[in-house]
């Protein structure tokens, strides 16, 4: 179950283990929610605070339909505001797909707060050069792979053939490219839920509509390195996030602890969450 927390920012849903340890938040991307990483739990230390927020739009946070709130500076803005408001000082961070964007961007805000850093299958803010090379194989290969991007930048279209049509949307994404690792179904009828609710097509679709600004952002990035210790968890048969977005990676950080690859796709943490758990101990205990 969520619970809700009303920020100075908006009204925010997040799962939360409790306790007074060292506190780690935990993002998830699209279209998932804050159930994500719940068949990663069981499997991490209970010597850590695990908190899990619903980001702006999913979940059972607030529907801000303004495009304008789903800019990934913004959306790192109101998770730096909700950790202000748990009365959070310090905090490691660990985000999957739009999760792991919104936490680099939190670790370029806040870089004296943030102790941590892990990001599991996303491109690297600060990588123009990767994602440059990247996006050069996937437009010579028909860009198949990222059409759903283009489809939600659309005007009206999302909010058109999406509701009524949610359980096929979803399923369509979260399959599993390995065979016996489809996603548990009690997290597919989670994220059907939530794109279930009223505005969520538009809002989940902001977080592609805003790419312009986002990329336009992103671009300045290039001699800024990420402070902190930092682990990258990659599902290796993603076919979104390529391994050529990694191209260059080791001079996006001071204090990379290293690149684990996991036998599996996209969703990682879903598909192998003992794998991801186990390499997110050894971090976190090692450098926390």
């Amino acid at each position: 179950m969520t619970q809700q927390i009303n920020t100075p920012r908006g009204c925010f849903a997040l799962r939360d283990s409790g306790g007074e340890a060292f506190p780690v938040l935990m993002i998830h991307g699209w279209p998932e929610t804050s159930y994500c990483w719940e068949h990663t739990l069981p499997y991490l230390p209970s010597s850590f605070r695990y908190i899990r927020p619903d980001t702006r739009g999913m979940g059972d946070s607030e529907r801000t339909l303004a495009p304008e709130a789903y800019q990934k500076h913004e959306l790192a803005k109101d998770i730096l505001v909700l950790a202000d408001t748990l009365g959070l000082g310090e905090f490691a961070l660990v985000g999957h797909d739009w999760g792991g964007v919104i936490a680099q961007e939190m670790a370029l805000l806040a870089p004296e707060r943030v102790k941590a850093l892990v990001v599991l299958n996303i491109f690297l803010l600060n990588n123009r050069s990767g994602s440059l090379l990247a996006q050069q194989k996937i437009r010579n290969q028909g860009a198949r792979a990222e059409w759903y991007q283009v489809f939600q930048q659309q005007p009206v279209l999302a909010e058109a053939m999406i509701p009524g049509n949610e359980e096929v949307w979803i399923r369509y994404f979260v399959r599993s490219p390995l065979k016996n690792r489809q996603l548990p179904e009690d997290s597919l009828q989670a994220y059907i839920q939530a794109y279930s609710q009223p505005h969520t097509p538009t809002t989940a679709a902001n977080y592609y509509r805003t790419m312009f600004e986002d990329v336009h952002r992103w671009k300045t990035l290039q001699n800024q390195p990420f402070t902190m210790p930092a682990l990258i968890i990659y599902g290796q048969r993603d076919p979104v996030v390529i391994p050529e977005y990694f191209e260059g990676h080791q001079n996006c950080f001071t204090q990379l602890r290293g690149v684990v690859n996991i036998e599996a796709g996209h969703f990682v943490q879903e598909e192998q969450p003992e794998a991801v758990a186990m390499a997110l101990t050894q971090f976190l205990e090692e450098v926390l």
